[in-house]
């Protein structure tokens, strides 16, 4: 029991030393690896042309996108031709 109650005082003064530090240095917080931005990138990944997965990803949502837009377009003109 005692080595559980050093451990909890151990823990709680260093997430306690953790949160002053916070609080003093009044910085945003940030991933594990100091945020995507602070490395000069400006999206999750560096590539100058994404890899396949990412493109079939890119084209099933375009054409989502157009599915939706020809369904409201579909939508529109059902309820101008009723009036």
């Amino acid at each position: 029991m005692q080595l559980f109650l050093i451990t909890f005082v151990l823990m709680v003064l260093v997430v306690t030393i953790m949160a002053v530090g916070y609080i003093v240095q009044r910085k945003k917080i940030k991933g594990s690896c100091g945020g995507i931005s602070d490395l000069g990138l400006e999206k999750a990944c560096d590539c100058d042309e994404p890899c396949d997965k990412r493109k079939e990803l890119t084209q099933k949502m375009e054409k989502q996108r157009a599915a939706e837009l020809l369904i409201d377009i579909k939508i529109i003109d059902k309820q101008s031709s009723t009036q």
